[in-house]
């Protein structure tokens, strides 16, 4: 066997290794590791198909190997195209294999909460943050995914100083993990009476929705106190303690959720969004311990950094992190991002690629 064998049947071992525990009683019983070991499976089935499919192609090649020696002429020629076929198939599986084999980010097949504040440019960043939250909410939609908002601050101007939801569906992170950074507008506001055009920016946090059982949190390290809720948002608003504020007392994090019909859908909100905080500020920590970067080279996912300018006037939108420059901005903005998001994917591949091989 090459290496490349050997991780497959590595793969294929595990597959059917989780199977067995999926089905023992000690794991039925635990739905934690049902959770847990149920992800792995997942994300091991597409490596498992393939190793089935690659023996199967290799046992089809040898045996029509042997019958390339065959006395009789007929069956002679019909080894010689069975072979030249399954030759060509396996040819495109070994291509197919190469990628599987890469190592994936185990947070790609997560549901995401995404985090829009309005920042730089007073009223017109909060504006441009709404429309932030528009595109992400129509891209969402094209892929077949729900959509459920967790926290939101109206401006008053319009948009929003803050916004965060949640995007729930197949590989949800993966689609939306790079627009982690600081999202630049160019463009003249509404508010302008002389036509200039405006800078202006928003930011744009991506966490993976972890379940209880990727991170571990003690009842101790949380502070947790209700109160009443403010603003506009319905009857129940400024009547009830429905608003429930959460603090993660070692790390600081706050979060504090009211737009839930009830204290309890409030608080189960503001325990999702602290796990994935919680989560991120973990991870980021032991990759500094380790001395790697946790992010690929195309962004960090760091607040502060510059990934994307939207220039109204040029109808353009340009990535700074790969150099992609696209005059569509209209369609972007209407959540039209399956272009970008493809170009930023594959130069994910191909960097674990070059890693691979370095």
């Amino acid at each position: 066997m090459n290496a490349r064998e050997i991780k497959l049947k590595t793969i294929y071992d595990r597959y059917n290794e989780i199977n067995e525990l999926l089905s023992s009683e000690e794991v039925a019983s635990d739905p934690k590791k049902v959770a847990k070991l149920s992800k792995e499976e997942a994300s091991l089935k597409e490596a498992y198909d393939i190793y089935l499919k690659y023996t199967a192609l290799n046992k089809d090649i040898a045996e029509a190997m042997e019958l390339l020696h065959s006395d009789d002429h007929e069956l002679k020629e019909m080894a010689k195209l069975e072979y030249e076929e399954k030759s060509e198939e396996l040819k495109k599986l070994e291509e197919k294999i190469e990628e599987v084999l890469l190592p994936k980010d185990p947070e790609d097949a997560y549901d995401c909460i995404v985090e829009i504040r309005g920042a730089a440019g007073g009223d017109e960043g909060n504006i441009f943050a709404g429309d932030l939250y528009r595109m992400y909410s129509r891209y969402a939609e094209s892929l077949g995914y729900k959509t459920q908002v967790m926290e939101a601050s109206e401006s008053e101007a319009g948009g929003y100083a803050l916004i965060s939801f949640l995007v729930k569906g197949n590989n949800a992170y993966q689609h939306f993990k790079f627009e982690s950074g600081a999202h630049r507008v160019q463009r003249v506001p509404k508010t302008e009476t002389q036509g200039r055009i405006h800078t202006s920016t928003a930011t744009v946090l991506v966490l993976p929705d972890v379940e209880e059982a990727d991170v571990e949190i003690p009842d101790s390290d949380l502070e947790i106190t209700t109160h009443r809720a403010s603003g506009a948002g319905g009857q129940h608003i400024n009547k009830t303690d429905s608003a429930v504020r959460i603090v993660h007392k070692p790390t600081g994090i706050t979060v504090n959720c009211q737009d839930g019909r009830s204290q309890m859908a409030n608080r189960e909100t503001a325990l999702k969004i602290i796990r994935a905080r919680v989560y991120e500020e973990m991870a980021k920590e032991k990759a500094e311990k380790e001395g790697a970067i946790r992010r690929s080279k195309i962004g960090s996912g760091d607040r502060s950094e510059k990934i994307r300018t939207y220039n109204y006037p040029q109808n353009r939108v340009s990535d700074h992190r790969i150099g992609l420059t696209i005059t569509q901005l209209d369609r972007i903005m209407d959540g039209k991002l399956d272009d970008i998001v493809a170009a930023l994917l594959e130069n994910e591949k191909k960097e674990k690629l070059l890693n691979e091989n370095i």
